[in-house]
Formats: structure tokens, C-alpha cells, sequence
């Protein structure tokens, strides 16, 4: 499954309309949070087909395609049961400050042709051109963003292959001065998209311009990605390999805030895991602790510990006498850690 995206060229007629549709599914939507909430406190539970069919005929009422009526009631029962399974948070109702913005479309599309896509209730759409992976539209979502309105197209496609171009093995050790550290000594540099944006977004807040600010942010999350997407790439491309050193984010973030967000180490996490399966590339991801302290030459616990030792950059080991650079020791220690985790998988494979 292939999820593209479509600039779309709508009217004002369009807009107008998409803008009323997502008014009245706010409603059913917080309908459906509240309903599956209450019912549960008396151990009423429901399946997702049941819950589908609670508003049947509800949507010729309100002039929105019925299809489309169930696909937000799905979202919603499927938000919650997420959260029974402790695998996300609650729920929470939309409004003014937390916007429902997407619209789905559950059943398949048609071919599109010209530039050009038909949605149930809607008609015909244009869209900026662009090249469409070949394959079956299974099902679609328009989103509503600071820059435009877009179509999200969930397309059954095969993913290209990505070629090969070396074999290497790295381990990486994620940072909030240089935003990777590889095994082989490579420092990747923070590019550091918010900070070059914060005087333009500081502005735009103190003037209370709502659209400048959520236009920017938008800018700021599509330049992230774009690095993002083009890093992991790379590192498909040159390496049979690759380990990730997993910190814990959120409770880093509780210290070190904007740094955290403005690294994104978790998106590029993310998508190192689906490219290398695109490629010939093995991904792993293992724990960070004590992946400083650890020499990575004779194994002792000698290194920098702690928030005070966050400024020590090198240090030589009190054991062996070897000198450091903190965070390529890191990743060193990262890769052994995870080449033994492949080397134990490869001979259960073999027994």
C-alpha cells in the first residue's frame, strides 16, 4: 500500500461545501467519542460494523454521503479501541482549537484522467499535476492545511526497489548539536529548520496572525520531512546494516523541549524501517542505555554519566587509555550491540 498526496485546485462553490461537511462531521464525530465513552461505563461495547450502522439514513439528512459518515464513526472507534489497548491516549473532542481537518472517503476511486478525480457527493476535482503510482485507489482522504486542501489517495501498489550502492554496516548515535553520529566517524549536521524560523514565527504570533503562524509551522514540518526523507534514503542506499541507538524521547523532550521536537529523530526512525524493506538493507533498533559510559575498546563503564556530563564532548578511558569522541564511541557501541543481535538471529535461523 502507496499513500500519495494531491495539491487540489478547488473552486469557491468547493470550498465552500467541504468547509460545511467538515462543520457537521465535528458534530458526529464528538457524537461518537462521547457515545462510545458513556456506553463503556455500563460495559456496552460495540463492534465496528454495529457502531457503523448506529446512524444509518443519518446522512441524506444532513446531505453528506453515507459511506463517508461511517468512515468518521470507523475513526472514532477506532481511536478508542487504541486506547483500550493502551496503544494511544484518549480521545479528544474537536473544536476551535482542536480542528477536525480530514474527510474520508472509505470506497474505492475512480481512474483518474486529465487531472482530475471524482468524490462521492462532490463531483470532479482538479489537482496540480503530478506523477500517480499505477495501481487500484482503494480509498481516499481530503485534508485541510495552512497552505491548501489536499487529497491523501491510498493506492495498492508495490513500492520501487531501492538499489543498492554499498554494503556497509553503521551504528547511529541521534544528537541535538550534529543530528547523527555514524560509527565511521561522519557527523551529519543539524540543519536546524525552527531555529532559522523563529524570529519570522515570533512576529507572526505577537501580531496574532493565525494563518501566518499555522503556514509556517506547515513550512517548517515539510522541510523536516523533506530531510528526513532524503537522509534515510541515503543511508538505505550505502549500507547492508543499519542500528539505531533508541533514546526515550518524550522524557527528553520534558528537558530539553524545542531541541527534541526540531531533531524529528522518531519520523526518521520511522521511515528508515519502511525503506529497508524496500531495500536490501537490515534495520534495528536498540536501547541507548549506557552506550556513553561504555568504552568501546575494552568495555568498561568509564565514561561521562548524567545532565553534568552532557558537556564533556571527549574523554579517554580510565581502564585501557583510549580516547573517546562521546558519540561516535556511542554509535560504535550501538553497532556491536546491534551486529550481535543479528548474528544471534541468523544462527537460530540456521538451526
Amino acid at each position: 500500500m502507496i499513500q500519495t498526496q494531491l495539491k487540489l485546485r478547488i473552486n469557491v462553490t468547493q470550498e465552500t461545501l467541504l468547509n460545511s461537511w467538515l462543520f457537521m462531521l465535528t458534530g458526529v464525530w464528538n457524537w461518537a467519542i462521547r457515545k462510545i465513552e458513556h456506553d463503556a461505563h455500563g460495559e456496552v461495547y460495540y463492534s465496528a460494523q454495529a457502531f457503523q450502522n448506529l446512524l444509518a439514513g443519518h446522512g441524506q439528512k444532513i446531505g453528506i454521503p453515507s459511506h463517508t459518515l461511517q468512515g468518521i464513526l470507523l475513526m472514532a472507534h477506532t481511536a478508542w479501541n487504541r486506547c483500550f489497548k493502551k496503544l494511544g491516549g484518549k480521545p479528544r473532542l474537536k473544536g476551535m482549537r482542536n480542528k477536525l481537518n480530514s474527510i474520508p472517503f472509505p470506497d474505492p476511486l475512480r481512474a483518474i484522467a486529465d487531472h482530475r478525480v471524482k468524490l462521492p457527493g462532490i463531483g470532479s476535482l482538479r489537482f496540480h499535476g503530478q506523477d500517480i503510482p499505477a495501481g487500484k485507489i482503494k480509498c481516499g482522504r481530503i485534508v485541510k492545511r495552512a497552505s491548501g486542501w489536499y487529497l491523501c489517495l491510498f493506492i495498492d501498489a508495490e513500492r520501487a526497489f531501492i538499489a543498492s550502492t554499498g554494503r556497509g554496516m553503521i551504528g547511529i548515535d541521534p544528537g541535538f548539536i550534529d543530528l547523527l553520529t555514524l560509527s565511521d566517524g561522519e557527523k551529519v549536521p543539524h540543519p536546524k529548520e525552527l531555529q532559522l524560523s523563529l524570529e519570522r514565527l515570533g512576529k507572526a504570533q505577537r501580531g496574532i496572525n493565525r494563518k501566518l503562524t499555522a503556514r509556517l509551522h506547515e513550512r517548517i514540518g515539510n522541510q523536516r520531512k523533506d530531510r528526513n526523507h532524503k537522509l534515510s534514503l541515503r543511508l538505505v542506499q550505502e549500507n547492508a546494516v543499519i542500528v539505531f541507538s533508541k533514546d526515550n524521547t518524550k522524557a527528553m523532550a520534558r528537558t530539553f523541549g524545542k531541541s527534541v521536537a526540531s531533531s524529528a529523530h522518531a519520523q526518521l526512525r520511522a521511515m528508515l524501517a519502511y525503506k529497508s524493506h524496500a531495500g536490501d538493507t537490515q534495520y534495528l533498533e536498540v536501547a541507548s542505555r549506557n552506550s556513553t559510559r561504555t568504552c568501546s575498546a575494552c568495555g568498561c563503564l568509564s565514561g561521562p554519566t548524567g545532565l553534568a556530563g552532557l558537556s564533556v564532548r571527549t574523554w579517554v578511558c580510565a581502564e585501557c587509555g583510549t580516547p573517546h569522541d562521546r558519540d561516535q564511541n556511542a554509535a560504535i557501541n550501538t553497532l556491536m550491540a546491534g551486529v550481535g543481535t543479528t548474528l544471534e538471529w541468523d544462527l537460530r535461523l540456521a538451526a
